[in-house]
């Protein structure tokens, strides 16, 4: 249990996979224009990348026991395909307002390499089923954490800064990922996996 808490604090912080393994960057720019948007992306993403994992673990193993893990890439991404056509499902006929801020970015959780990325991670590093949900959790929860606070600072340097016009927009915007990237790596003796 202990190892599975380590897991979890570490796939947030040192090992975030926004600031850290920069993957997921297309929907963590296009998105945190708006803390509102951020944390429906984020909360949409916990999802996604939590199920998934929980249903891609079983489904790894079993193709484990037949020899045949050279088709799991391919049976991760129909999961997560799945997963995501259910999730906007959901939101469309539930949350229709939630579904409509997300606009095309909803069906674009199915290409977030964040999604496919933790599968691949519990595969390579050989996780157990409880360490898996960790990390899966854990790395959501860290790339909410990373686009909450990049929405944060766009919007408040909206109001109150004045940037030069040749890093408006998306030069600030890395700028911006690079000292978070800086701030996260400080937690590097918290935790490792």
């Amino acid at each position: 249990m202990g190892n599975s808490i380590e897991i979890f604090i570490s796939s947030m912080t040192n090992n975030n996979i926004a600031l850290i393994y920069i993957l997921g960057m297309c929907p963590l720019i296009a998105i945190s224009t708006s803390i509102k948007n951020a944390k429906g992306m984020g909360l949409a993403v916990i999802f996604v990348v939590t199920i998934t994992a929980i249903i891609n673990y079983p489904i790894y193993h079993l193709l484990k026991t037949t020899g045949t893990t050279q088709i799991s890439l391919l049976v991760f991404i129909i999961t997560i395909a799945a997963t995501v056509q259910f999730l906007e499902m959901f939101l469309e006929k539930y949350l229709p307002k939630l579904y409509n801020t997300f606009g095309i970015y909803l069906p674009l959780i199915t290409v977030n390499c964040v999604v496919l990325a933790v599968s691949l991670f519990f595969v390579n590093r050989e996780y157990s089923f409880i360490e898996t949900v960790s990390f899966s959790v854990g790395s959501s929860v860290g790339w909410l954490i990373a686009i909450v606070l990049l929405a944060a600072i766009r919007e408040k340097m909206a109001k109150k800064s004045d940037v030069p016009r040749g890093l408006a927009g998306k030069g600030i915007t890395f700028i911006i990922l690079g000292i978070l990237s800086l701030a996260f790596i400080g937690f590097t003796g918290l935790a490792s996996i």
